[in-house]
């Protein structure tokens, strides 16, 4: 395929090196920090120009009518939003990378959409919650991943990708976004997030996933359970 046939056929195909994360600093953008590191592929990583797309099940068909997030577990407030009124909540920017335990890495993505920290401040998260469990429109997919991740600056529920709505084979109206963990816990068509005192393993996690997956951590990241005994 030509240089033009990429761009005609794939309008999401990056072009030159990534923006360094000075650019963004100081401005209105969350800079995720490990953008900042001077090599920013984790141990066995490939970048790719691509966005590819990878799923349990396939993209499921989502009512947007019906469309519902729902907020649970240890919290104080349990809420629920429609669509039009999630797209409501104060929006941020964050400038991230994003790493797939298949070994391929996304470099330089902008996402628009709501902070973790926003919604657990509205439904006021109890002290006692160390986890949390994510649910999706994916035929019951769920994922896991520690609280303090999930409330990490840079992570987000995003509807926004490089200022254009999120792609449906990518997750949209809504996914969940956390640049330091990789990629497979960043839901995809999210519909809700339950906070927990204990780990509770997701979909991959029961299939031999890790239960954290931090890519930066050991010579190979965190890609299996197996790993945490090791």
């Amino acid at each position: 395929m030509s240089f033009l046939d990429r761009l005609i056929r794939d309008p999401l195909y990056q072009q030159g090196d990534p923006r360094p994360a000075a650019e963004f600093e100081g401005g209105d953008v969350i800079v995720s920090p490990d953008t900042r590191r001077a090599a920013r592929l984790p141990p066995g990583q490939t970048r790719t120009r691509k966005w590819p797309v990878l799923d349990a099940h396939g993209t499921p068909r989502v009512d947007l009518e019906a469309w519902e997030f729902e907020a649970g577990g240890l919290v104080e407030r349990p809420s629920k939003w429609s669509l039009d009124t999630f797209l409501q909540l104060p929006a941020v920017r964050v400038y991230a990378d994003f790493h797939c335990v298949t070994r391929w890495s996304r470099l330089d993505n902008v996402w628009g959409g709501v902070s973790t920290r926003t919604l657990a401040e509205l439904v006021g998260v109890r002290p006692e919650a160390k986890f949390v469990a994510v649910s999706a429109h994916d035929y019951g997919w769920t994922t896991n991943l520690p609280v303090e991740y999930f409330l990490a600056e840079d992570s987000l529920f995003a509807w926004t990708h490089d200022g254009r709505p999120i792609p449906e084979e990518h997750g949209g109206p809504v996914r969940l976004i956390v640049p330091q963990l990789y990629a497979w816990k960043s839901a995809k068509w999210v519909k809700g997030v339950e906070f927990l005192a204990e780990d509770r393993a997701g979909f991959w996690e029961e299939g031999g996933y890790h239960m954290r997956g931090v890519p930066w951590a050991g010579r190979d990241g965190e890609r299996f359970r197996r790993q945490e005994e090791e």
